[in-house]
Formats: structure tokens, C-alpha cells, sequence
């Protein structure tokens, strides 16, 4: 398949206006080194904070852009999109900024507060449909009912034109990038990015990332049939169908795609956090989850000693599921850790357990009793203790002071397994 009809559709050119079109109306996010991931990836790893755009995510750029370029009769009918994500806010805070009303159509099944987000910055919110190919399809009868503008969320030249503008940036600040690592889910972003960078410098290179569980540019790029999965952390790239538009893109144009899992998405959001204090969601930390190394601790070949740009695309990710990837990554790390006891059902047996706890630094967090199902005997109960300490040595000692002290217990994993060796290596997916 030949390259050139569709990149005919997508040149340097089209990024460059792109750039001064949306010039001061959205913001020059940064592009700053990190020593310690560096430290921990073996690359020399740049960080795009696209996470400080107004409305959190680097959609904004690609909206705006489009909206742009929309002559008078578009701008007065008003433009219509399907997204339950980082499109919707984008598209309607410019639009309401330019005076466009914008209506965005989510699935029913969307939680209230994405509805609540995009209503508080100007979008008109449509509940259509269970999922969004139902929503979609529902748009796309809107835009012709009602002469509306259909803004795509990747798979239009204009918008992909706007998502190119972050590379402009990035190789401003630091021009000599060997690699850009970037976050796919439609393909939107890395299109743009990749005719902006190879215009540039045609040696660089531009890999892209999915979660394992929406692996289709992977596929696609591949060869490959990973399945499609249903859940995901990185709920903002989860597209089951590339864009016709960016696949050939992807296709001619990507150095490689590669995918990584919901475990590696988790960590690299812990990471980006403790790291670098800044709040990323699962579809942004992508990038940086395929740079961090193995199990083995050993830095990927692929990336080690290289100047590598990784594009943090977004920082809306809800609290409470925040708060689940910090506690599961302090499971892995070893600082949280949750044993099964069976002890005797007498006085002071748990105060006896509770004295080793004190005496190896553990805090305990939370304790439970199970005095009928699965027990042995009816004269022994079976204690849930969820503790606290330093770090995985601490654990361990912990562990190997019970053993020695003739406890009978198992180690709880995060999957809720149950093993009678615990694992010295921390507690991984």
C-alpha cells in the first residue's frame, strides 16, 4: 500500500500551522529530565507533561485545532463529537471559549463525573447508547439531522494536525532526542507526532505503546492477534478499531509498537507520582511503563543509553482508583503486606503475634477473624493480619521471624491467592 495519498493528507506544514493557530490558547507544557528514572530505566528519560493543559490531557491541542478551522456556518451550527474521555473536555472548553456550542454524546453507562466534567466547562452532554460504538453511531445520525460538525477524537488530519504540535516542542527543547515513546489508543497523537519529528529528523525514532489488554495497532502493526480484552486502567487509549486515517500512518511511518501491562501501567503511575509529584493517568504512563525494566531489575536493551522523549498525555484518572494503584504498588514493593495465621482460640494468642509485629518495626493495619469456615479444628482460629513496614527486607524478616517461631500461615497475594512460601522477590502480577 502506497504512503503517499495519505500522508498527503498530513505534512510538517500542517503542525506548523497547527502551532501558531493554537499559539496562547493552550499551554507550552514542559519537557524536563528525570535522574532518578533515568536512574531506574537505563535511558536518559525526558518527561512531556501534557498532564498541564488546562483540562488535564493533550487533547485539547487537536480540538482547538480543529475548531480553528471550522468557516462561520460550522461555528454557528456547532460541532458534535463521541467520547467519554479527554476529547469531550477539550472540545468543549475551547468551543464554549470560541462561542461554538458543543454537544458531546457519552454511553449511558458513563460515570457521572466524566458527564459532570465536561458539563462544567461548557459541553452540552447526550446519554446515548450502551458503549460507545453505540454512541458514536447516534453522533454521527446527529451530524446529519441536525447540520452538525463531527470533530473526531483521532481520525481526522486536522485534529491529528494539532496532537503534532506537542513533538515541535519537545525537539525544541531538547533536539538531539534519539526516541519518542507514545501513547496509542486511536492513533491521533502518534500520526502527528511522527510526520512532525521525521520532518525534523528522519533518523529519529517513534515507538508507540498499548495496554496488552487493547492491543490493536499492535496487531496491526505486528502481525500479531494478541485478543482484545475488556478492562483496562488505561481506559483512555482502549480502541478496539484504529482510525483509517492513522493506521496508514502507523503502518508506513512507526519505528515499532509495542504493549505493556495493567501491572507495568500501575507501577509507572506510582512511580511518576512518588517521583515526580505529578498525577499521571494509566493512558498517559504508557511510555514510561514500557521503559521500566523486567522483574530481573536489568534496563531494556532497547532503550539503554539512549535520549529518550516519553510523552505523559493526560492526568485524569479518579481518585479512588488512584488510591488502588498506590496501595497494590506498595503490595509489590513489599511495604504492605497481609498474612493468613491460624492460631489458638485463647487469650492473649493474638497479643503473642502482635509482639513479634512490634518487635520487626511492622505496623499492623487491620486485623480480621474467620473462627468457622476452613479451620482445622474447632478450637483454632484463622487471623487476616495486614501489616506495615520499611520495605521488602523488612517483610521478609518479618515473614522468617513467624516461620521460626513454628506459626502456620500463608501469604496473601494481590489476587487473593494463598501460598505457605512467601515470595522474597515482592509481590508482582
Amino acid at each position: 500500500m502506497s504512503s503517499a495519498p495519505t500522508l498527503a493528507m498530513l505534512d510538517i506544514s500542517d503542525i506548523r500551522a497547527a502551532a501558531q493557530r493554537i499559539e496562547g490558547a493552550v499551554v507550552r507544557t514542559p519537557t524536563l529530565h528525570s535522574k532518578t528514572l533515568s536512574s531506574i530505566t537505563g535511558a536518559e528519560t525526558w518527561l512531556k507533561f501534557e498532564n498541564q493543559q488546562f483540562t488535564a490531557a493533550y487533547k485539547e491541542r487537536g480540538a482547538l485545532n480543529a475548531l480553528l478551522l471550522l468557516d462561520e456556518k460550522q461555528r454557528e451550527k456547532g460541532v458534535i463529537a463521541a467520547s467519554a474521555g479527554n476529547h469531550s473536555q477539550g472540545l468543549s472548553y475551547h468551543g464554549t471559549r470560541l462561542g461554538v456550542p458543543v454537544t458531546i454524546v457519552m454511553p449511558r453507562t458513563t460515570p457521572t463525573v466524566k458527564v459532570m466534567q465536561t458539563e462544567s466547562v461548557g459541553g452540552k452532554v447526550m446519554l446515548e447508547g450502551e458503549n460507545f460504538d453505540e454512541a458514536y453511531a447516534y453522533a454521527r445520525s446527529m451530524e446529519k439531522q441536525l447540520g452538525l460538525t463531527f470533530v473526531h477524537p483521532f481520525d481526522d488530519p486536522n485534529v491529528a494536525a494539532g496532537q503534532g504540535t506537542v513533538a515541535l516542542e519537545m525537539l525544541e527543547d531538547v533536539p538531539d532526542l534519539d526516541m519518542i515513546v507514545v501513547p496509542v489508543g486511536g492513533g491521533g497523537l502518534i500520526s502527528g507526532v511522527a510526520v512532525a519529528a521525521k520532518a525534523i529528523n528522519p533518523d529519529i525514532e517513534i515507538v508507540g505503546v498499548q495496554t496488552a489488554e487493547f492491543p490493536a495497532f499492535y496487531n496491526l502493526k505486528t502481525g500479531k492477534h494478541l485478543p482484545q480484552g475488556d478492562v483496562t486502567i488505561a481506559e483512555g487509549i482502549a480502541v478496539k478499531e484504529p482510525g483509517f486515517f492513522t493506521r496508514q500512518i502507523v503502518d508506513d511511518v512507526i519505528d515499532e509498537m509495542r504493549v505493556v501491562k495493567e501491572y507495568a501501567i500501575e507501577m509507572a503511575v506510582s512511580l511518576l507520582l512518588d517521583i515526580e509529584k505529578t498525577v499521571v493517568e494509566g493512558a498517559g504512563a504508557v511510555g514510561l511503563a514500557t521503559l521500566l525494566p523486567p522483574s530481573n531489575g536489568v534496563p531494556r536493551e532497547r532503550f539503554r543509553g539512549k535520549k529518550v522523549g516519553v510523552i505523559l498525555t493526560g492526568g485524569n484518572i479518579d481518585q479512588r482508583i488512584l488510591a488502588n494503584v498506590i496501595l497494590r504498588n506498595l503490595v509489590r514493593s513489599g511495604r504492605i503486606g497481609r498474612v493468613s495465621v491460624m492460631l489458638d482460640d485463647r487469650a492473649g494468642a493474638l497479643s503473642r503475634v502482635a509482639e513479634l509485629f512490634t518487635e520487626y518495626g511492622a505496623n499492623i493495619i487491620e486485623v480480621t477473624h474467620q473462627r468457622i469456615f476452613g479451620n482445622l479444628s474447632a478450637k483454632n482460629t484463622q487471623t487476616d493480619i495486614e501489616f506495615e513496614v520499611r520495605d521488602l527486607k523488612a517483610r521478609d524478616q518479618l515473614l522468617t521471624a513467624m516461620e521460626d517461631a513454628g506459626y502456620k500461615f500463608d501469604v496473601i497475594s494481590l489476587q487473593g491467592q494463598r501460598s505457605n512460601r512467601f515470595n522474597r522477590t515482592g509481590g508482582g502480577d
